[in-house]
């Protein structure tokens, strides 16, 4: 199948040419028809199928017809690197078409957001908390929206944004189209999908176990050797483009500075960074500027970096989706990639559950010539024993996005990152 078979307007299909893109994801195949007859749509896949542009081209697609000058869909996302993949998307998209399209989330200043509000630009790409500010204050309209995309909504769970979502279903209009995408479906997300669908199309896809295109190894080591054995993988690996991932914001910004002084080029992605900071790691990542990334789970989810090679899990994930949705930023497009996981005695459990997704063992793995027999250093203080398991959470992390309001004790904060797909 080929994207003209969507019978889309001649104005995409410009972008998308010019875009280089000519086979359609199983997730646009199954998505666009039904997005483009205006069905609602509950959707899941796996970072790395082209979500994004299975709502964002049907979008674009209708609102070349009918009123401009005023906001027309609402897409609500948990962070702003996932709202800026969105919109970048939505940019790429809808070159030559006029549509316009704005970001709104907080940690920025308000006012270029104040003036796209107020000039009715089409598409709103919004994290709850920022949004609702401008709702209060009478910035934001939205009784014009006729489609409504809330992407993530698991992860807007897990960062305690269901009651703000709730709050913003009831400034849209009933008579709309909704389009729910999640990773998994705890009971909270299909009661919300229940009361906000109306007789909606499932669609799955690719969500039981890691891409096949992405070999995995497990690193066996004591917790105090961790360090020195990353530094050797590092060494042996080739570092253009490596993610690492660690399960606090502090160890990330720690690890980065080590592996800098090992004399790699390394930057470092999580909550405490300014968002101009963050960004500028982005970038700097995917311009090959740096080659080492070190991130908390902010970066787990559809990081819109095309040549990850390795994914090292320096610390073992939560969860078997969070370890997924890691390993989902390598072996993406059919390109091969590698996914290294240092394990320690304590994570017995998440080895176990991570083996039964994938039906096979997982290959223990050693370094020639790195001694493992180094004893522990009298002045060693380990990191807290981290709560894994099938069931375990991420830890949260503050996120510093907007200012306190009445229902901050409702809100856990920590922040992950956004996607953009094709």
């Amino acid at each position: 199948m080929n994207f003209d078979q969507f019978n889309l307007d001649s104005r995409l299909m410009a972008g998308i040419n010019r875009l280089g893109y000519t086979t359609p994801t199983p997730i646009q195949v199954q998505t666009i028809p039904a997005a483009l007859a205006g069905e609602d749509i509950i959707g899941t896949a796996q970072t790395g199928t082209g979500k994004t542009a299975a709502f964002v081209l049907p979008i674009l697609n209708r609102l070349l017809t009918g009123p401009r000058n005023h906001a027309r869909v609402l897409i609500v996302t948990p962070t702003r690197e996932l709202a800026e993949q969105i919109h970048e998307a939505v940019r790429d998209l809808a070159t030559g078409t006029n549509i316009r399209s704005a970001t709104i989330y907080g940690g920025v200043g308000a006012a270029p957001q104040v003036k796209a509000l107020r000039l009715g630009t089409e598409i709103l790409v919004a994290c709850p908390g920022r949004l609702l500010d401008h709702i209060s204050q009478g910035n934001a309209r939205l009784e014009g929206i006729e489609v409504l995309v809330l992407d993530e909504a698991d992860r807007m769970l897990d960062m305690g944004f269901l009651p703000d979502v709730k709050r913003i279903l009831t400034h849209v209009p009933a008579r709309r189209q909704t389009m729910l995408f999640s990773a998994t479906f705890p009971a909270e997300i299909e009661q919300l999908a229940s009361r906000t669908l109306r007789n909606p199309k499932r669609i799955a896809i690719g969500i039981s176990r890691p891409a096949h295109t992405v070999t995995h190894a497990l690193y066996p080591v004591p917790r105090h050797l961790k360090m020195p054995l990353l530094i050797q993988l590092l060494k042996r690996t080739d570092t253009e483009s490596v993610l690492v991932f660690t399960r606090t914001k502090h160890r990330a910004e720690k690890l980065s500075r080590q592996i800098h002084n090992a004399g790699f080029r390394a930057t470092s992605l999580h909550s405490d960074r300014s968002q101009g900071q963050r960004q500028s790691a982005l970038t700097g990542f995917k311009s090959g500027h740096y080659q080492v990334m070190v991130a908390t789970d902010i970066a787990a989810r559809g990081l819109d970096v095309e040549h990850i090679s390795h994914v090292i899990n320096f610390d073992m994930p939560a969860t078997a989706d969070d370890y997924i949705h890691r390993i989902g930023s390598t072996g993406r497009a059919e390109r091969t990639g590698d996914a290294f996981t240092l394990v320690t005695p304590d994570d017995k459990d998440m080895i176990r559950a991570l083996e039964k997704i994938m039906g096979k063992p997982l290959p223990r793995q050693t370094l020639d010539n790195f001694d493992y027999d180094v004893p522990v250093p009298e002045n060693y203080v380990p990191a807290a024993k981290p709560a894994s398991g099938p069931r375990a959470r991420p830890q949260v992390q503050p996120r510093p996005e907007r200012r306190p309001s009445p229902n901050r004790n409702l809100r856990q904060k920590y922040a992950s990152p956004g996607k953009k797909h094709i």
